[in-house]
């Protein structure tokens, strides 16, 4: 199983969007500031994510939610 994943900075309100086979584990890794593009706007908590069968549907639904398109259809769906 992996997901496709939006989390909400509680400091600054900005979103960051990843994929993982590991939800609960990245989500750790982001609050403990273990990752370097995210350490400065901990903590984070989940705010949306996706299910896939493999790791390349999540990815490219990751970079979906990056897109001009995957931004309007979160928008539209108040997802952000």
């Amino acid at each position: 199983m992996f997901f496709a994943y939006i989390l909400k900075s509680l400091k600054d309100g900005r979103c960051y969007y990843g994929s993982t086979n590991n939800l609960r584990n990245r989500l750790e890794k982001h609050n403990k500031g273990y990752v370097k593009s995210t350490k400065q706007r901990r903590p984070f908590e989940i705010i949306y994510f996706e299910k896939f069968d493999t790791r390349k549907e999540a990815f490219n639904r990751e970079k979906y939610f990056k897109s001009v398109d995957g931004y309007i259809w979160l928008k539209k769906e108040k997802i952000i």
